[in-house]
């Protein structure tokens, strides 16, 4: 099965900017699944959980603005959640129906936190990908080593190297979902050599409002109401397990599943995780 491609035109302070999706299955499904990836990941990444929910649901999967095949955006300052939010706001305006279940990976879930939060919101029924509403300064320090610092890379080989240790967090994958992994998120330069898919400059917002402390997003977690699963890596730096415990008793009271032997950020990619994620959604 081959998604179809589709662009959607969104407004920021600055002008207008086309996000990219991939649309899985009937489009006349009045049933639509959103699922967003991570800062420096893209919509790819949920081409398994894509294809195994597109029985049921019309799957979407947007790359946020500023990576993939969505347009950068003009002032580096705007990628931040305020401008997301507004897009993924505009992007389900296009879809056509009055709401969503929503699976959000890292980013992709404080996304949702942030939609799910609000008044007359359109998801349904969530699922958060290892992240809540603390985001520990520890992991917000180990991104920001990383991210829009990425060299050119002389071959596939030196990009799946580096994709394989900034991404160690993901768990154990066979060579050929690392191989995918690194080949959905690089792009060739014209001297054949390799970068990565996302706008270097989205790093700059994202160092400039780097907390003094652990971030805290509660008030948003008690104004969501939905039904929400959490699934969490149990070697995760970025959602701990006591903000776990915390998110199982307050706003949505949520489930949560603890996966063994992976950090930040299990993938969905395997039958395991997808199962969790289907009987949750569907249940």
């Amino acid at each position: 099965m081959t998604p179809k491609k589709k662009k959607v035109q969104c407004a920021s302070p600055k002008g207008l900017h086309r996000i990219a999706y991939l649309e899985w299955g009937d489009p006349k499904n009045d049933k639509v699944l959103v699922c967003v990836h991570g800062l420096t990941r893209c919509a790819r990444d949920f081409d398994a959980l894509a294809r195994a929910m597109s029985d049921k649901y019309r799957v979407v999967c947007p790359d946020i603005a500023g990576r993939g095949d969505s347009d950068w955006l003009p002032d580096p300052m705007l990628y931040q959640m305020p401008q997301y939010v507004m897009d993924m706001v505009t992007l389900v305006a296009r879809l056509d129906v009055e709401s969503v279940h929503w699976v959000g990976t890292s980013m992709g879930a404080l996304i949702g936190i942030a939609l799910a939060a609000q008044a007359n919101t359109p998801i349904q029924r969530f699922v958060i990908n290892d992240a809540g509403p603390v985001v520990s300064k520890v992991s917000l320090e180990r991104i920001a080593s990383y991210v829009g610092l990425a060299p050119a890379f002389p071959s596939l080989e030196a990009a799946e190297k580096y994709v394989r240790t900034v991404s160690a967090p993901f768990g154990p994958h066979t060579d050929a979902e690392w191989r995918f992994l690194t080949e959905v998120v690089m792009r060739k330069n014209p001297d054949g050599s390799f970068r990565v898919h996302y706008d270097p400059k989205l790093a700059e917002p994202f160092r400039a409002t780097m907390p003094e402390k652990d971030m805290e997003l509660w008030p948003l977690w008690d104004a969501v109401r939905c039904p929400t699963l959490v699934v969490r890596g149990a070697q995760s730096d970025l959602l701990t397990r006591e903000t776990c415990e915390k998110m199982a008793g307050r706003g949505p009271k949520a489930k949560v599943v603890e996966l063994a032997g992976i950090g930040h950020a299990p993938t969905l990619m395997h039958e395991d995780q997808i199962k969790i994620v289907r009987d949750f959604l569907l249940g």
